[in-house]
């Protein structure tokens, strides 16, 4: 049976499952459990894996009660399994070696089997191993201290006791030799050189020793000499050592035979030795995240209390949370480091753990899914660079999941419609959504849009929650509410961060009236229409008279179709909006300007001409906000259209050239700035404010003003 889930490589990655199980190696002691980690991934067999559970949580308990698993070395046993059949000849060490280890699994079997009546799945490894007495004892008999014992044959203990004759005799006539010629000796002691015995001897007296000269002095005045009969005894010495080696090498082969007629038994202990390894890393991995067992299930029910992220420690606020009874569909909202991600990686993450066979950091009575798949879109897209492609990695892995999403599938994205024009992105967000819910699949998403909050709230079976914050400390609470939608709390965040009162005022107003006109959607259909809640955007009077009386391609620099304000909480933080210093005033319909060659009142933007790159001749200067919606962005000119067409843009503190054809008006400088406001003050820095205006009063011999280059951007 294929127990293997259909998870995607990067889902893993997202959710930092190597994470834990870099964590859970640091607690296997054999190579063999390191390798069970290395090659641990979820199941989906829900008998296998309550099995696997169970059994970790029975190691856990064996551990609780402060015993000392006897579990074998396997120092050494990698080797031996991959010679054995080989034709090698194990040596000494390697039988010392394997007689620890049939030694530790014989008490490992013992200990095991006392452990059956409470520990049963644990235990049932040990019934599986073989004691292997024959071939310890046959160790034992042979080798120890990685030696060849004298016992192992009768040959080899008669050429032992010869040798000890001859060594003995050698001895004997060395130290007569020694005192006959005491007298000519450099030192009363014998030395070895190469092995061999030989007596100093003063150079003037070399004659008088029969023998050969092994070595001499650095000064030269000592000789060392192996007397003739010694050689003789070296020589005897020599050849026994020969016949012991081959004694030995006969008996080591001996013994390498009976442990080749083991091999199968020997391979199956060493393989539940590192199930038994891989167990104790993860009772012990279970200890030190005081994790617990769960409840499986297979339809989709999540249930967990005080769940903790494994990564985290102590440092994160318990998650309490529920899905797949009264809702398979979890809408989560809240402002930025709200913990709103964390959420969401705890939940793939605990999933994941469960299923293959970790406990749980979370409180008791706890209940998990048994899930054939699970996918996540969770990413930050923090830079701009990073932003240019977000959407369309966004668009794959959505893709991706709605090829194979299904009821026991489930999926977590984070930040739902961000990266493109909020309001295409919310209607293809809900259509997404309404797709997953009719297949039933299991799913938690957080976002900051309104709309998507809406679809949760009259769609059975999907729920809102919040993560709830402190909007007087503007402090994350981390907690999970279900039950209610949240907000992003930019406005709140606004005014303690010193944004000015009528600007925030003004600000609750146009958000308060694009929420009450709402816009149903066109023709090409984004899902809002069968959902029943469309995208709403505010619409100026003065433009629904233009509207009616010339029907236009693009809609005037006053306003873009995505509205002033979108029925959003969030706005970007380099809104220019929010700017210090900025009037918010509604845009005044401008008056017509004239035009030679049509008719008065008339200019291009109504009649709809465009120009010879396809896009409405809009004409962008230095101060207007501008929309940019293939980064989901808005930034302030900067610089007018050059002669490549490009248009400078400031976008949070970055300046980029982008085509004009790829921008929409957003908001002109006479809405955002009083008349003579000074736009250095937006789009120059501090120093060289300063420095102009010294230049200004006097010439300033060596100050120089310095301007970033601009970022290449999109000239298409």
């Amino acid at each position: 049976m294929n127990v293997q889930p259909h998870i995607n490589p990067q889902t893993l990655e997202r959710l930092e499952y190597a994470r834990i199980k870099t964590e859970l190696s640091t607690y296997a002691v054999s190579y063999l459990g390191k390798r069970h980690i290395a090659a641990l991934q979820p199941i989906i067999d829900a008998r296998t894996l309550r099995r696997r559970l169970d059994e970790t949580d029975e190691a856990a308990g064996v551990l609780r009660r402060g015993a000392s698993i006897p579990l074998p070395s396997l120092t050494g046993m990698e080797q031996i399994l991959d010679l054995l059949g080989s034709g090698y000849v194990f040596q000494e060490q390697d039988f010392t070696h394997l007689h620890q280890f049939l030694r530790s699994c014989a008490q490992l079997i013992d200990y095991m089997h006392g452990k059956a009546d409470w520990a049963p799945n644990a235990a049932a490894y040990a019934s599986g191993m073989h004691r292997l007495d024959r071939l310890r004892e046959e160790i034992e008999r042979c080798i120890r201290s990685n030696r060849v014992l004298d016992s192992a044959s009768r040959e080899l203990s008669k050429v032992r006791r010869r040798m000890a004759t001859v060594e003995e005799r050698g001895s004997r006539r060395l130290a007569e030799l020694m005192a006959k010629h005491r007298s000519i000796l450099q030192e009363n002691l014998a030395v070895q050189r190469g092995g061999r015995f030989a007596i100093p001897v003063r150079k003037e007296y070399r004659k008088l020793v029969k023998g050969s000269v092994l070595d001499e002095s650095s000064s030269g005045q000592t000789l060392y000499i192996e007397p003739e009969e010694i050689r003789q005894f070296h020589d005897e010495m020599e050849l026994l050592r020969a016949e012991e080696g081959r004694e030995e090498t006969k008996i080591l082969s001996e013994l390498t035979g009976t442990a080749e007629q083991f091999a199968q038994e020997l391979r199956v202990n060493a393989e539940l030795v590192g199930e038994y390894d891989f167990l104790f890393a993860k009772a012990r991995y279970a200890l030190a995240l005081n994790a617990v067992n769960m409840k499986l299930n297979e339809h989709g029910l999540i249930r967990l209390r005080g769940a903790r992220h494994p990564l985290m420690g102590s440092g994160m606020i318990p998650l309490n949370f529920e899905l797949g009874e009264r809702f398979r569909m979890l809408i989560v909202t809240g402002p930025n480091t709200g913990g709103k991600t964390l959420a969401l990686k705890t939940i793939g993450l605990l999933t994941l753990m469960g299923q293959s066979g970790l406990l749980i950091p979370a409180e008791e009575g706890g209940e998990l899914s048994v899930f054939d798949r699970i996918e996540a879109d969770i990413g930050d897209g923090q830079s701009i660079e990073q932003a240019l492609s977000t959407f369309s990695a966004h668009i794959r892995r959505i893709k991706g999941i709605l090829e194979t999403a299904g009821r026991r599938t489930l999926v977590l994205i984070d930040e739902m419609a961000s990266g493109t024009d909020p309001g295409e992105g919310v209607g293809l967000s809900i259509a997404v959504l309404e797709e997953l819910h009719r297949r039933g699949t299991c799913v938690v998403v957080t976002t900051h849009f309104t709309e998507i909050k809406t679809f949760a709230s009259a769609t059975p079976g999907c729920e809102n929650a919040r993560m709830e914050f402190d909007a007087e400390t503007l402090q994350p609470l981390y907690r999970l509410t279900i039950g209610e939608a949240g907000r992003s709390y930019a406005f709140a965040i606004a005014k303690k961060l010193g944004i000015p009162d009528a600007v925030t005022r003004r600000a609750e107003e146009l958000t308060r009236r694009s929420q009450v006109k709402p816009e149903q959607t066109d023709a090409s259909g984004t899902g809002d229409a069968a959902v029943g809640t469309a995208v709403p955007t505010p619409k100026e009077d003065s433009r629904a008279s233009s509207e009616a009386a010339a029907p236009r391609a693009n809609p005037a620099p006053a306003e873009s179709s995505s509205a002033l304000f979108q029925a959003r909480e969030d706005r970007p933080a380099d809104d220019p909006a929010l700017l210090p210093g900025a009037s918010l005033r509604r845009a005044e319909p401008q008056p017509p300007a004239p035009d030679t060659n049509g008719s008065p009142g008339e200019n291009k933007a109504e009649s709809g001409e465009e120009d010879g790159s396809g896009s409405q001749t809009d004409f962008f200067r230095i101060g207007d906000s501008v929309s940019v919606p293939y980064l989901g962005k808005t930034g302030i000119v900067y610089s007018e259209e050059d002669a490549m067409g490009t248009i400078g843009l400031q976008i949070q503190g970055q300046k980029i050239r982008i085509a004009r054809k790829r921008l929409q008006p957003h908001i002109p400088r006479e809405s955002l700035y009083p008349e003579d406001y000074d736009l250095s003050i937006v789009l120059d820095s501090k120093e060289n404010r300063k420095k102009r205006r010294k230049m200004e009063r006097r010439h300033m011999e060596g100050v120089t003003i310095v301007l970033p280059p601009d970022e290449p951007g999109d000239k298409r």
